[in-house]
């Protein structure tokens, strides 16, 4: 069985990682997703992932919270769609969800995946 967890050492959590990543990196649109990928070659393959939820569209915290747990549970159990496809690199990726409105779990797996299977075409 895959390790299907999401430990620290996958989340973007450098401001240099994710300054490179919203200036150099590719984009796309995915409804409810913006999302952003940079991949560089590394000696060291892995995938880091950055989770937003702008305030600008729900101000209540408990809602970004909510969206947020919903889009780290939808990653972490179809993460490895992307680790088979990345090889000896690096990949950073960021997920800002941009819908004005709190969508279902299931609608967010949906578009989490293609978002997925889009980038991994690209790989």
């Amino acid at each position: 069985m895959p390790d299907r967890r999401l430990s620290r050492s996958e989340r973007l959590r450098t401001l240099g990682a994710i300054r490179r990543l919203f200036t150099e990196g590719e984009s796309g649109f995915v409804y409810p997703f913006r999302y952003m990928w940079y991949v560089e070659s590394d000696l060291e393959p892995s995938v880091e992932v950055l989770f937003s939820v702008p305030k600008k569209y729900h101000k209540r915290a408990n809602k970004r919270n909510l969206l947020r747990r919903r889009t780290k549970e939808s990653y972490r159990l179809q993460k490895e769609l992307l680790t088979l496809h990345v090889g000896n690199r690096n990949l950073d990726l960021a997920l800002v969800y941009s819908a004005r409105e709190v969508l279902p779990s299931k609608k967010i797996s949906h578009a989490l995946r293609r978002i997925l299977e889009s980038i991994a075409q690209q790989l």
